[in-house]
């Protein structure tokens, strides 16, 4: 029997409320029940060795690195820190630890920057499972396509556009939506969640799962909600936003607005004593005074507030807020795959959804929904094609399903649960996954592979524009390809028109460069040091500063004409090494480190040998550090030149 392939899942943890938290739990829980592969989970928002992480059912080792001062030093630059917290300096250990034969990311494309670049890319089964939700299509995503053999986004209008560019390769993979707590309820038990949060039983309940974001249209719909009041005076109709009111757009100023009735809009509580919700309108006239309202079931005087990502239902909650619905809306300016209107399918509701992006694949008839029309707007700066939701279309769909007979919406609710099923449930999206991962090869290749070594030496050539010097010591000192749109760009062109000089800059990049060559390229201190003087070595260690490190070279004449068979080594910071080229009594430069500063390490102790016959460590003179013992041998014989 042939090993089980150990499949090594890259993405939000599996526990975090988000999008990508949800389908890495599905399909961890899906493919671990196969008891085909050993899986691994490398979790984005979560420190390597949390103690936290190992009681899963799978191994799990955290992205972020857990060196308090290396994670400080990132934060120092966003698109250094960005790209931390999306594993990018974990991301060569946990692959030369677990030796995987299948790597999947599933992540928006920029978390893999660099990654077609990594020794390992593709000497593994390499799969990358992104959402791409605008048009045009990301510069990043397109410029790799060719090197990532196993691209699948996750919803279809992407496919149909990166093969209108020629990548035929690219696939559809939706991402995995656990259909367990989310069902159509009995009629009777429908009519009991009305009835417990005072929602009469002719009420036409239009709801919107969401979270409250700029890019879910919450102004369209409450303009296409007033439409349709008017348009149907007879109906009883109210609008549920299942949302935080505290965050986004600022809902109680738009009902305002809108002339809209503040009953006629009902939102969720949940009670952080007691964990009940309730149904009801927003309790004040705008955002603050809405929330920390008292709980019927349990007294709490203050303990309701709007669900939120910290706090808010669970799944079976969230399904009974389904089942008080007659219909689900979701308009959107773009989105992944919005995992709520899969959900209210599953429910058996009639969805409405923006027809672009995602909404594509979830708006037709066949899917169970209608589609809302839109007009094309374009994001600032980004200049994605953007969709603005019509609130005429949303009052006349809505106005299409309140005149549908009772048998057709219980036919296409049932058309809805069958298409998420079949193309979203845990059990399809994970038999999917199956057959692309058990089509991949089995590896056997040799895992010693090393990091791209920083260079902080380099010097940059004059270049005018600030734009382009930023990209040129990204590129040249850190080996990260960026560009104008990035975090880390726009902020140290922000600092260089503010607080600091070109100088201040270099210094940075290579200090952050030296640091991760530290980290990344650690080999044993001896294989620094050459094998045929051993015996004969003098260390002068001198980290900084450039005067120091100018001032210590006067020792060096008259050190060597003492010591005539002896290989000098100058341990300092790498930025400093340029001070010392050609000084002709040096032997090499090696970087300093904070283990240098042990005489007993140095020169040796006891049964350890020790790396050199003498250390001298002119910048340190404490009794905390003894840089004056010398092992209790007399070996300085020379006195400073004046």
């Amino acid at each position: 029997m042939s090993k089980k392939k150990k499949v090594l899942i890259h993405s939000n943890h599996s526990k975090a409320l988000t999008g990508f938290g949800k389908n890495a739990r599905n399909i961890l829980i899906g493919l671990q029940k196969t008891g085909k592969y050993e899986i691994v989970e490398f979790c984005n928002g979560s420190r390597w060795g949390d103690p936290r992480l190992k009681n899963l059912p799978w191994k799990c080792e955290g992205s972020l690195p857990s060196d308090p001062a290396l994670v400080q030093q990132l934060n120092k630059d966003p698109n250094l820190a960005r790209q931390a917290g999306y594993g990018a300096q974990m991301i060569d250990k946990i692959i030369e630890q677990e030796k995987p034969d299948v790597y999947i990311g599933a992540e928006d494309i920029w978390a893999f920057s660099g990654y077609t670049q990594k020794k390992w890319w593709n000497k593994i089964n390499c799969m990358i499972w992104t959402t791409l939700d605008s048009l045009p299509i990301l510069p990043e995503a397109l410029k790799n396509a060719d090197k990532i053999k196993n691209y699948y986004v996750w919803a279809s209008f992407a496919e149909k556009e990166m093969k209108r560019l020629g990548h035929d390769h690219v696939k559809t993979l939706h991402g995995a939506v656990d259909p367990t707590n989310f069902i159509r309820l009995d009629d009777d038990k429908r009519l009991e969640i009305r009835n417990k949060n005072g929602i009469d039983k002719d009420d036409f309940i239009i709801g919107f799962v969401f979270r409250n974001q700029l890019r879910k249209s919450v102004p369209n719909l409450l303009e296409g909600f007033k439409i349709f009041q008017k348009q149907n005076p007879t109906c009883k109709a109210k609008l549920l936003l299942h949302t935080s009111w505290q965050e986004g757009w600022d809902i109680p100023r738009l009902i305002k607005e809108k002339g809209l009735k503040n009953e006629d809009i009902l939102t969720t509580y949940v009670c952080k004593s007691c964990k009940e919700y309730e149904i009801k309108p927003f309790c004040g006239d705008s955002k603050e005074t809405g929330e920390s309202q008292p709980c019927k079931y349990c007294g709490g005087k203050d303990t309701q507030s709007t669900t939120n990502v910290r706090f808010g239902v669970d799944e079976p909650q969230l399904n009974e807020v389904y089942n008080a619905m007659d219909v689900y809306c979701h308009p959107f300016t773009s989105g992944g795959q919005e995992i709520p209107i899969q959900e209210a399918k599953l429910t058996e509701l009639v969805t409405l959804a923006t027809n672009y992006s995602c909404g594509e694949d979830c708006c037709g008839e066949e899917s169970g929904g209608f589609p809302l029309s839109w007009t094309e707007y374009r994001e600032p700066g980004t200049q994605f094609i953007k969709a603005s939701t019509s609130a005429e279309n949303i009052a006349y769909q809505l106005r299409k399903v309140l005149n549908l007979s009772k048998k057709k919406r219980e036919n296409l609710g049932k058309k809805a649960r069958d298409f998420v099923m079949k193309n979203y449930s845990v059990e399809s999206v994970c038999k999917k996954l199956e057959g692309i991962i058990d089509l991949m090869p089995e590896i056997d290749w040799d895992f010693n592979f090393e990091v791209e070594k920083k260079d902080p030496t380099y010097d940059p050539p004059e270049i005018a524009s600030d734009e382009e010097w930023i990209t040129d010591l990204y590129k040249n000192i850190l080996k990260i390809d960026t560009d104008e749109t990035d975090d880390g760009h726009k902020h140290w062109i922000k600092r260089l028109k503010s607080d600091m000089s070109r100088k201040d800059v270099l210094d940075y990049f290579k200090k952050t460069a030296a640091d991760e060559n530290g980290k990344n390229n650690k080999v044993p201190f001896e294989d620094i040091l050459d094998k045929d003087d051993e015996g004969k070595r003098i260390l002068i260690s001198m980290p900084q500063s450039i005067g120091d490190v100018y001032l210590c070279t006067s020792l060096l004449k008259n050190m060597k004409e003492l010591y005539p068979d002896y290989n000098i080594y100058f341990a300092t910071k790498p930025q400093y090494f340029s001070i010392l080229a050609g000084n002709p009594y040096i032997h090499k430069c090696i970087p300093y480190s904070s283990a240098l500063d042990s005489l007993p390490a140095m020169e040796g102790q006891g049964a350890h040998k020790g790396y050199f016959e003498i250390a001298f460590l002119p910048f340190i003179g404490t009794q905390r550090i003894l840089n004056y013992m010398h092992n209790g041998k007399d070996k300085i014989q020379f006195e400073l030149c004046t």
